[in-house]
């Protein structure tokens, strides 16, 4: 596929896994605290990063939040969509770099590569809270971040750990996305 067409594909499926991420949360809309449980926008988001790749993933990442302000009034702006904007963003960018300069695009690769863009993802935010409560004098304390990034997120961690995997796993048997090392040994073949 010429790069050109590579990367209308990219633009054509970022724009829909921006349309997810808005349209997603209202599935829990009505009900904060299940949506908060969910995370239903970070779902879109690493999808992106996975399938389009990283720059493509951070500005996913980082628009899905704020427009979703604009649009719905929720998250409300300050502090949460922006610093959700950090943290969707770093999820993008993150899983999307690790899993493209992986050596193998397996289900192990993927899990590697979903923990630990969870993981600084969920740091970023915490950074990002830190730094938007501290400008109007609030704090932002360790069992502050604890609660939000990982008690509060148990079900939504859970659920994205069950289902990117499997969709990944459904894109490749469609043959969609490959999700094997099939690139890797055409490319090498092809040498």
């Amino acid at each position: 596929m010429s790069k050109t067409r590579t990367n209308i594909k990219n633009i054509s499926l970022s724009a829909m896994f921006l349309a997810l991420g808005l349209v997603l949360p209202l599935l829990t809309g009505q009900i904060p605290q299940i949506g908060n449980m969910l995370l239903p926008m970070h779902i879109p988001v690493l999808l992106c990063g996975l399938i389009c790749g990283w720059q493509y993933g951070l500005t996913v990442g980082f628009i899905t939040p704020l427009l979703r302000s604009f649009i719905f009034g929720m998250p409300l702006l300050y502090p949460s969509a922006i610093a959700m904007a950090f943290e969707l963003a770093t999820y993008g960018a993150v899983i999307g770099f690790l899993y493209a300069h992986s050596r193998w695009h397996c289900v192990v690769a993927l899990y590697r590569c979903l923990i630990i863009s969870m993981l600084a993802g969920r740091a970023v935010w915490g950074a990002a809270e830190v730094v938007l409560l501290g400008i109007k004098g609030n704090a932002f304390t360790f069992t502050a971040f604890i609660s939000g990034a990982f008690l509060t997120a148990i079900p939504g961690i859970i659920l994205q750990l069950v289902l990117i995997p499997a969709i990944m796993i459904a894109l490749d048997k469609t043959g969609l996305v490959l999700f094997s090392n099939h690139k890797k040994e055409a490319k090498s073949t092809n040498e």
